[in-house]
């Protein structure tokens, strides 16, 4: 009796053995092959329980899922002979299981390989643009070609490149400081360039507008001078009809003016010769209801 028990254990396990060793799962996120004495039987893309010939047949597990790779960083020149420091990384999937294991084995294999690769695509592209180009709105037009280098040279390996992208871009140390101090003789050369163009504009405006100043005023004392012209031919056509009207009381009101100005505003008295003209009409006159007026006498 415990001798049947027993080999109906032994049997059990080796049953176990053999279904353990047979029956393998597939999650959704990977993909297997089936290999036999190292030659690929079949490929297994959908998830659940599979089963596969013990001991004789192995299956090989590869991910489904987008992967990451980070490149190393490494100095690159550019067209205009500017060493760059990148530091870049691409995403890819396996699309293509028998391809990928037959061309690289597995996936530590690929990243070997697909360091090499981004590393001359890099070198590449790079290469051929200044370092200007590298740093403006192409740079996204730059990661594009260098991502479909990638994944064209990819593909052979059964690998999708999906994106590839330059997470930074630095000078190397011993170059920062000397290309720092040219950027900023540049832009000293160029702010100097700039205030003088500003000097000579405003030379330029100030010029003008003392060009213009002169002209106004000139123009305005013309055009006063015009006036006051008009204004003492006006005066003066006044005067002689004035004059024209009643000589006597024009000639008495000019000589009253005369003494007016004559006159200091501190006193009224005037010392002179009786028969001047300041007197002639303090003289005798016959004012208007017979009366007599008497001047000074001698």
């Amino acid at each position: 009796m415990n001798r049947t028990v027993i080999i109906i254990g032994g049997i059990v396990a080796v049953l176990l053995i053999v279904l353990s060793s047979a029956a393998f799962t597939v999650r959704e996120t990977q993909q297997v092959l089936i290999r036999q004495f190292g030659e690929v039987q079949r490929i297994v893309g959908d998830p659940g329980l599979h089963f596969k010939i013990p001991f004789i047949q192995n299956a090989t597990y590869f991910d489904k899922r987008v992967l990451d790779f980070d490149a190393e960083r490494e100095e690159i020149p550019t067209l205009d002979q500017k060493q760059l420091v990148v530091d870049a990384f691409a995403r890819y999937r396996i699309v293509d299981p028998l391809k990928f294991y037959q061309a690289v084995g597995n996936e530590q294999g690929y990243r070997a390989q697909l360091s090499q690769i981004l590393s001359n695509a890099l070198r590449s592209q790079v290469g051929s643009i200044t370092l200007s180009t590298v740093l403006t709105e192409k740079r996204a037009n730059l990661m594009e070609r260098i991502a479909d280098v990638v994944d064209e040279e990819s593909r052979n390996l059964g690998v999708e490149v999906i994106d590839v992208r330059i997470k930074r871009v630095d000078l190397p140390e011993e170059n920062s400081q000397a290309i720092f101090r040219r950027m900023q003789t540049q832009r000293e050369q160029e702010a100097r360039r700039i205030r003088a163009e500003g000097d000579k504009e405003a030379r330029r405006i100030r010029a003008d507008a003392d060009k213009q100043q002169r002209v106004i005023v000139s123009e305005a004392r013309r055009e006063a001078e015009v006036l006051r012209g008009e204004g003492d031919a006006e005066a003066q056509n006044l005067y002689n009809k004035a004059f024209t009207q009643d000589v006597a009381f024009f000639d008495f009101w000019r000589s009253m003016q005369a003494m007016q100005k004559g006159l200091s505003p501190e006193t009224t008295t005037l010392v002179g010769p009786p028969d001047s003209d300041f007197f002639r009409f303090f003289q005798s006159q016959e004012p208007a209801g017979g009366a007599t007026v008497t001047g000074p006498s001698e």
